[in-house]
């Protein structure tokens, strides 16, 4: 329902291959760092926003989406549920042209508005699932 296929393709084909990526820091354990590593693999540029603004995977982490000094194409988000609305707010916000929730990540109020807003949504869908399955 928060997933159609055509969005998933237009956002991982279209959409620009800058992804912020919410919640991502060195911590290897955590799927943030493993999603960020296919992106990559895929051609994307992954910016980590993580309180540390950590460098990871070879670039320099931001604190928030509005401290990124330049354009932000996607927004992949990986904190909880409670915290992703304003996160999609905020990419509302930095004009990025998509987000995209992982999965279990869900807030029905927070797709609509973004979506009103005129980006592309996908919710409680992997990236790194869905991008090898493109080419």
């Amino acid at each position: 329902m928060y997933a159609d296929q055509e969005t998933i393709r237009r956002i991982l084909t279209e959409s620009g291959d800058t992804w912020a990526v919410v919640g991502l820091s060195s911590n290897q354990g955590r799927a943030a760092y493993r999603v960020a590593e296919v992106l990559q693999r895929f051609g994307k540029r992954v910016v980590p926003v993580h309180p540390k603004a950590e460098t990871v995977h070879g670039e320099q982490g931001y604190p928030s989406l509005d401290a990124i000094p330049f354009d932000v194409d996607v927004v992949d988000v990986f904190v909880n549920s409670e915290l992703a609305g304003k996160v999609a707010d905020e990419a509302v916000s930095i004009g990025a042209k998509a987000v995209w929730f992982q999965l279990g990540v869900i807030d029905e109020q927070a797709y609509g508005r973004t979506r009103a807003a005129g980006l592309d949504m996908v919710m409680d869908r992997c990236p790194a699932i869905e991008i090898p399955q493109l080419t």
